[in-house]
């Protein structure tokens, strides 16, 4: 029954889908345009929860796409599922031309419009300022990918790399010999999740979530630590010691489509 509930949904959402956000790098104005500030006041004596952020230099990206890479090792992605994608863009005129990287993923606004359009509140942002998802809440109706001004956010279709590969013997790899990772649950936000065909996160949107596993044992983001050309920093956005506080108060800093006003956790640096 609820599978079917889902497909229903599934299928009236497809209808909005086509009409997702409009490209993402369009939002690189000539200016930068200004990031405003987080907000810093803390009450004396109380104990206020890390507001999470990202600061990534784009002049320091080369575009070797291991963020993304670790990222879905991290995370088990299946095929179609991507949380952290690097765009491309060239720049300048013939012959004087050049490319910049920007990776991109979800931008934890902390307006999110997602949260907004979701009607069974699946989707929320925590008291650490990241956007997430209860996987078993969500019916997979999509609005929230349609929503998502960055399409920063994919659904998973219960796909396998293994599709089609016969059984064949241990020469192959196929679904039967990839226990080793394909069938393995995955560990995000700190819980397994049955193999993979047997429920959620299948049919459920899926998106960044800053390995929010990772920061509850004192580990970094596995973009952050995987970062070739240093490019990403990450920590309390609100906590004026911290190097991405520092890097927010750069002239060089901007976010992406802020003139939506969904103020975004993700900085960059031109």
């Amino acid at each position: 029954m609820q599978n079917s509930r889902r497909q229903f949904i599934k299928v009236a959402g497809m209808a909005a889908l086509g009409a997702s956000a409009a490209p993402v790098l369009n939002s690189f104005a000539a200016g930068g345009g200004s990031a405003a500030e987080p907000k810093t006041m803390r009450a004396q004596g109380t104990l206020w929860a890390k507001q999470w952020g990202m600061v990534i230099d784009i002049a320091k990206c080369i575009g070797c796409h291991a963020c993304t890479v670790a990222c879905v090792a991290e995370n088990k992605l299946p095929p179609g599922v991507v949380y952290r994608v690097v765009l491309e863009e060239e720049t300048g005129t013939y012959p004087s031309v050049g490319r910049r990287f920007v990776p991109r993923p979800c931008v934890h606004c902390q307006n999110p419009p997602c949260v907004k359009v979701c009607p069974v509140t699946a989707t929320y942002k925590n008291e650490q300022g990241v956007v997430v998802v209860n996987y078993n809440r969500c019916i997979g109706c999509r609005y929230c990918l349609v929503a998502c001004p960055y399409a920063a956010r994919t659904s998973d279709f219960g796909e396998w790399y293994t599709n089609k590969t016969p059984e064949a013997p241990e020469k192959l790899v196929s679904r039967k010999t990839a226990s080793g990772y394909e069938s393995r649950p995955a560990a995000e936000y700190g819980k397994k999740w049955p193999d993979r065909g047997q429920g959620s996160p299948i049919g459920n949107a899926r998106k960044c979530h800053f390995c929010l596993h990772r920061l509850a044992v004192g580990m970094l983001p596995a973009c952050v630590t995987t970062c070739v050309g240093r490019a990403t920093i990450f920590g309390d956005r609100t906590d004026p010691q911290s190097l991405v506080y520092e890097q927010i108060g750069s002239p060089r800093v901007f976010r992406l489509k802020e003139e939506l006003g969904t103020q975004p956790s993700v900085y960059y640096l031109k």
